[in-house]
């Protein structure tokens, strides 16, 4: 018996080593990485750059603590800020604890505005983390049972519908903010619609609330600009992000600007790991090749590549529902359950994911190139025909 306890149903595989989108196996066999350990790998594995970084960090200073300065999370910090088009930056660990962030600097927010009840509203189909407060905000009630009583002060709203965001704010003066995932990604990877998104925007602004964007999975290039938002025209007030940062390393942040900016103070938050000088290291390699390589361009390129390449090599009759997403984040809806394809495209040499029971989800690196994102997409393609 493991000693672990079993929160994974784990695939019967054993990775020892990796090599750009590559992974290889304990066996020596070789598997094409289309999922990057859920969109964290951006660089793909041991890229070079990161090695350096993080073995030249290691051989100076790992951790001290936020007790102190530490240069290169202000380095990082400004970078980030500069590229978002905001203000100010806090760094964790994780995706959970970035959105865990946001949630307490809006109940603060609140609080400053003398409400007894800051209430934040979230999104039917969501998912923000596994944390109590993150998971009271995701919209999948299979992963919350169980873990009842769910932390108060969530209002839950359809996808896309501002007049219920509309009929919210008239009926609920206490609403501090909208936390929403610009595509969400453990829904099936849904894109919120531009129009929708940019109204939240203007509703925000006249009632005073924050909008909050969770871009744990959007950001860092995933879907053609460095966050989601920066090519849909407009700016959140607090943005938070963390999977594609670190490249493995556990790093993330949340962002926020104007009126959420100052609203932290000296020991409302912490962190002991956060923002340490190796995480920051691995960060700030991460964010330089993003920007020197042109990753964001290659992203739209390739998943436009992917996605041409599935429409042509689909059968009519296949069980095809729709290919949705941005750039190296998509999703293949299928009109059946498919997460047998998981274990199918292990054995054909391929890594995927399925999302919401029916969705394949594709999250490659972002230095795939054009031989392999073919390879990629006739693989998924022969899957997908194979069900026919």
């Amino acid at each position: 018996m493991s000693a672990l306890m079993q929160t994974y149903a784990r695939l019967p595989v054993t990775f020892t080593h990796g090599q750009g989108v590559y992974l290889i196996d304990s066996d020596g066999r070789r598997y094409l990485d289309g999922i990057a350990g859920i969109g964290v790998n951006s660089l793909g594995h041991a890229h070079p750059r990161v090695t350096a970084a993080i073995t030249e960090q290691a051989g100076k200073l790992i951790h001290t603590s936020n007790l102190y300065h530490i240069e290169s999370q202000e380095t990082l910090a400004q970078q980030l800020v500069t590229i978002a088009g905001m203000d100010t930056c806090y760094f964790g660990n994780s995706g959970a604890e970035a959105n865990e962030t946001a949630i307490k600097l809006a109940r603060l927010y609140g609080h400053q505005r003398s409400l007894s009840r800051p209430t934040i509203i979230v999104l039917e189909g969501a998912f923000h983390g596994r944390t109590l407060a993150t998971l009271t905000a995701t919209g999948n009630r299979k992963i919350q049972a169980g873990f009842e009583p769910l932390v108060a002060g969530f209002i839950r709203a359809p996808v896309n519908d501002i007049s219920a965001l509309e009929q919210i704010a008239h009926n609920n003066p206490d609403v501090v903010a909208v936390l929403m995932e610009p595509i969400q990604g453990e829904g099936g990877v849904h894109p919120l619609d531009t129009a929708y998104l940019q109204t939240v925007r203007e509703l925000c602004d006249a009632n005073s609330w924050l909008m909050m964007l969770d871009e744990v999975q959007t950001g860092n290039g995933r879907t053609g600009t460095y966050f989601a938002y920066q090519g849909l025209d407009f700016t959140p007030d607090v943005v938070t992000t963390a999977k594609g940062l670190g490249n493995g390393v556990p790093i993330s942040a949340c962002i926020a600007r104007g009126r959420a900016s100052q609203v932290l103070g000296a020991g409302q938050h912490g962190s002991t790991y956060g923002g340490n000088p190796l995480a920051c290291a691995a960060g700030l390699a991460v964010v330089d090749t993003i920007v020197e390589d042109k990753l964001c361009a290659n992203a739209l390129q390739m998943g436009q590549l992917i996605r041409d390449t599935l429409v042509q090599k689909l059968d009519s009759n296949c069980p095809l529902v729709e290919i949705r997403g941005q750039g190296l984040m998509l999703g293949i809806e299928l009109d059946r359950s498919c997460k047998e394809l998981v274990t199918s495209a292990l054995a054909s040499g391929l890594l995927i994911n399925v999302a919401a029971d029916n969705t394949i989800r594709l999250l490659p690196p972002l230095i795939i190139n054009r031989d392999q994102a073919l390879q990629l997409a006739h693989g998924v393609a022969d899957l997908i025909n194979s069900l026919n």
